[in-house]
């Protein structure tokens, strides 16, 4: 019975993942447009055609049309079923994560999901939205409250098991101020040294709202994030022609190592700490 229930919950994650997964292309196109993510719905963006609700079924409808709008025929982009199927992956790895804790596995997807959204507009836009890391933040600092208070653990979702940063609130707000202040102060002193930015703003606070979420393991992500860039800006340099002034998307690499950081954070930091003799 339970491994029915298992596979059901597996099922049910996935489904409401690539639901999301839609919402967050909707939320990724309209966001840096200022238009609005409610109304009007979907339209084919060559013809203006509204989607019929048959064709807006995540992944399938893309696949049943061969990738073409069902009025125009004009392509439709191969992200959006992309970005679908990843979120389903997602919601479904958080799920595996929480199958006895459905609280931290919602918030556990709601962590990835906003990941998901700003890797996207990121790469799009080089901005990360305040509203977006906003609303993260707002969540995260709520969920670390209601752990405190409440009858339920939610956030952060790894922590330390005891010692002061286990209490929830002070797991999540260490975790904000180790992640933003690490970065401002990378930042500032990257500025001072090259006279341009090498971190913008909108990476701090992003760092800081993956901290409530992270607690102190959000540094993982911060090192992490900053060696997958580094690593990419060094290609980049020496394969794809990118010159050392050029700007470069960080929040992907940071959401990339964020789900690094909550999916194997522990155990990683102590394999870092063993290695380094410090435990």
């Amino acid at each position: 019975m339970a491994s029915a229930l298992d596979a059901l919950g597996a099922v049910a994650a996935g489904a409401l993942g690539l639901l999301m997964g839609s919402f967050a292309n909707v939320v990724v196109w309209r966001l840096p447009r200022r238009e609005s993510i409610v109304a009007p719905p979907s339209a084919c963006p060559a013809c203006g055609a509204r989607v019929r609700w048959h064709d807006n079924v995540p992944v399938l409808s893309w696949l049943a049309l061969g990738g073409r709008c069902r009025d125009c025929a004009s392509p439709i982009a191969w992200r959006y079923p992309f970005v679908e199927a990843l979120c389903g992956l997602l919601f479904l790895l958080a799920w595996e994560m929480y199958p006895a804790q459905p609280g931290r596995a919602v918030l556990a997807a709601a962590f990835l999901w906003f990941l998901l959204v700003l890797t996207f507009i990121d790469l799009d836009t080089m901005r990360l939205p305040n509203p977006v890391v906003g609303a993260m933040a707002g969540i995260g600092a709520a969920a670390a409250v209601a752990s405190q208070f409440g009858p339920v653990r939610l956030a952060p979702l790894v922590g330390p098991a005891a010692g002061p940063l286990a209490e929830p609130l002070a797991g999540a707000a260490a975790g904000a101020l180790i992640g933003a202040g690490s970065s401002l102060l990378i930042a500032l002193a990257y500025s001072a040294v090259r006279k341009v930015e090498g971190f913008g703003m909108g990476d701090v606070k992003l760092l800081g709202a993956m901290g409530l979420f992270l607690g102190p393991y959000v540094l993982i992500a911060f090192f992490a994030g900053s060696f997958l860039g580094s690593a990419w800006a060094v290609y980049s340099m020496s394969s794809r022609g990118m010159r050392a002034k050029d700007t470069l998307p960080f929040g992907p690499f940071l959401a990339g190592a964020g789900v690094l950081a909550l999916t194997v954070g522990p155990p990683l930091a102590d394999w870092y700490l063993g290695l380094a003799g410090a435990v």
